[in-house]
């Protein structure tokens, strides 16, 4: 909600400012917290913190969309807000329970969840896949629009966008192996956990974000009007 604003801002920036110097100063923020957020989450041992940082990453995909202005980059940058929402959303709900049934945060004390607990575990994968930008997630579409967008405003632009995927494919190794590490392996001797309840709100989610990364349809005409109305046009 808050990048939202910052989007709106960003036309009374441009306006007064000029386009360049906000898209330089988008650019450099986006770099500067996707590096940081890449080297913590390179060093995370507690997955509540690991989504944190991960919404760090995200937030820095979203201000390169910004920097770059076209009504693809804000049509990606806005579907991107939408999908990371609800991905991110079913994550720490479901980070949460796994907290309740293991009573610890640390990654390296969690093992077999999809054996322990099915469900949780499941969700847990499967909001973790969606972030990693996993097909048919709609945070695939959108980075593939951000990447796209990027690559053609211009040679610094296509070079920050260069940067920032390497970046992202950093974090992505750094959280596909914490994630493999949770869910993965042979669980600790414990009873399996009884069968969960109250998890379909999640499950909606998730599947409200595959929706949104195969067959947008009605919003398509929707991301494109709000694109034009943040860039002023």
């Amino acid at each position: 909600m808050a990048f939202s604003a910052i989007l709106r801002y960003r036309v009374i920036a441009d306006a007064a400012l000029g386009a360049g110097f906000t898209r330089v100063l988008l650019a450099g923020i986006a770099l500067l917290t996707l590096a940081l957020a890449t080297g913590l989450l390179l060093a995370q041992r507690d997955h509540k913190r690991m989504l944190a940082y991960s919404s760090m990453e995200h937030m820095s995909l979203i201000a390169l969309a910004a920097a770059v202005g076209s009504p693809l980059a804000l049509s990606a940058a806005l579907l991107h807000i939408a999908g990371h929402g609800l991905a991110k959303s079913a994550a720490f709900c479901a980070s949460g329970r796994i907290l309740q049934l293991t009573g610890t945060s640390r990654i390296g004390r969690i093992r077999g969840l999809l054996g322990r607990a099915p469900l949780p575990g499941g969700v847990f994968g499967c909001a973790m896949a969606a972030l990693l930008g996993f097909p048919p997630f709609g945070l695939f579409a959108s980075e593939l629009g951000i990447a796209r967008a990027g690559f053609a405003a211009g040679t610094g632009l296509a070079w920050a966008t260069a940067t920032a995927l390497l970046l992202v494919l950093t974090a992505f190794t750094a959280l596909a192996a914490r994630t493999a590490h949770m869910l993965l392996g042979r669980a600790p001797d414990r009873p399996k956990e009884p069968r969960e309840k109250g998890m379909w709100p999640l499950l909606l989610a998730l599947a409200a974000c595959a929706v949104l990364g195969t067959a947008t349809g009605p919003l398509t005409g929707l991301l494109g009007a709000a694109a034009g109305a943040i860039g002023g046009r």
